[in-house]
């Protein structure tokens, strides 16, 4: 069976408890990286502990995909992708646009995603029947928003400096077509084109729990995700998401010189 969306939400709530008390306070980093630096932090580690112990619970036949405790079962029907914080660097830095990030995918197809943001009380839910909001303001059913030109589009990413030589090139040829550009919303990000506050993300080099909860997201809401190739997105890579096919389309034949 599918787990339905009150089984997403309890894992959301599982893994808030473990990543709220300690957001904004002292806590301890370490980066995974021998040159550079990927932070990871106890909370991190321990929400996804939360997360993984419900899902074995009540489906011990599903896979599982995390990023910080492995992979296990992937090639089972049922996948569950984890990141349990996306934004690692916000969440070290105070600002509250990192994200819980829940995905399921059935042979391996994105069909549910929850992106969970538990400071300011945001919360996505995403299955086939639709994109749901859930916050301080109400809940509700979200939809993209139907932007028809590049020219009034809003743009996310998390940083330009993330892209390098030609993809700098293509990248900032979409930036300089849009009306508004902005940086550093992670996962948020995401959830503002699906709930169509914004038009337009594009990254790079995502791995697939980076984006995996996304997709349900934002294509129940009308969205479009999908490589800059034009590809399924669930194993990640180069990522373009927009709230309508037009500036999709758009966005993509630039990023394809």
């Amino acid at each position: 069976m599918q787990p339905d969306l009150e089984f997403l939400h309890s894992l959301a709530d599982a893994a808030a408890k473990e990543t709220l008390p300690r957001f904004r306070v002292n806590t301890e980093i370490t980066n995974k990286l021998q040159s550079g630096f990927d932070p990871v932090t106890e909370a991190d580690r321990a929400a996804e502990e939360a997360i993984r112990a419900l899902i074995g619970q009540n489906f011990p036949d599903h896979g599982i995909m995390g990023e910080e405790h492995g992979s296990v079962g992937l090639d089972r029907e049922y996948v569950w992708v984890i990141d349990p914080i996306d934004g690692t660097r916000a969440f070290i830095s105070g600002l509250p646009v990192w994200g819980t990030l829940i995905g399921l995918y059935k042979n391996g197809r994105a069909v549910a995603g929850l992106m969970d943001q538990p400071f300011t009380g945001e919360r996505y839910v995403a299955d086939e029947s639709g994109t749901y909001y859930r916050g301080p303001d109400g809940k509700r059913p979200v939809k993209a928003r139907d932007c028809t030109s590049l020219a009034d589009a809003t743009l996310f990413t998390t940083s330009p400096h993330l892209f390098a030589g030609e993809q700098a090139e293509r990248y900032g040829a979409v930036e300089a077509q849009v009306n508004l550009f902005r940086y550093g919303c992670d996962c948020y990000a995401y959830a503002l084109v699906a709930s169509g506050n914004a038009d337009l993300v594009i990254e790079n080099d995502l791995a697939a729990y980076d984006i995996g909860a996304l997709i349900a997201i934002l294509e129940s809401a009308g969205a479009v995700v999908t490589n800059w190739d034009g590809g399924r997105p669930e194993q990640g890579g180069d990522i373009i998401a927009a709230g309508s096919r037009a500036v999709h389309e758009q966005a993509l034949a630039l990023l394809n010189g």
